[in-house]
């Protein structure tokens, strides 16, 4: 593997952990006052976005196709030969392609939170 694939690899791997802890611990703005009921519901509503798991199966199946398309484009790189380009392009086009999806369910995460406070009754705008 060159040091620009590994670097690219690291990068990702990288950026997809930092990921693995938010959409789901997103605080709503409120259009309104906030009591202790806003805060239970609030903290209800988090655990229940932490139920849309990152790794799902949008994200096996989108690894999938990136480590096929990676794989492809690895093997047509003419700087390498084609059982290193096959396993560098696979591994990057799976760490893409499960990463893309993975910010996706960042942000499901999210309108679950908004979407269930405003369910539980509180004037929350996002």
């Amino acid at each position: 593997m060159t040091r620009i694939h590994l670097a690219a690899v690291l990068a990702a791997g990288f950026t997809l952990a930092a990921c693995a802890n938010s959409g789901a611990s997103y605080e709503p703005i409120a259009d309104g006052p906030t009591d202790a009921v806003y805060a239970q519901d609030l903290d209800a509503c988090q655990a229940i976005a932490t139920e849309r798991g990152y790794i799902n199966g949008d994200t096996r199946n989108n690894a999938m196709i990136g480590a096929g398309l990676g794989m492809l484009a690895g093997i047509a790189d003419d700087e390498v030969n084609d059982t290193e380009g096959a396993i560098t392009g696979a591994i990057v086009g799976a760490v893409a392609g499960a990463g893309a999806t993975m910010i996706e369910t960042r942000g499901e995460r999210r309108e679950i939170v908004v979407d269930c406070m405003k369910g539980r009754g509180h004037p929350v705008v996002g």
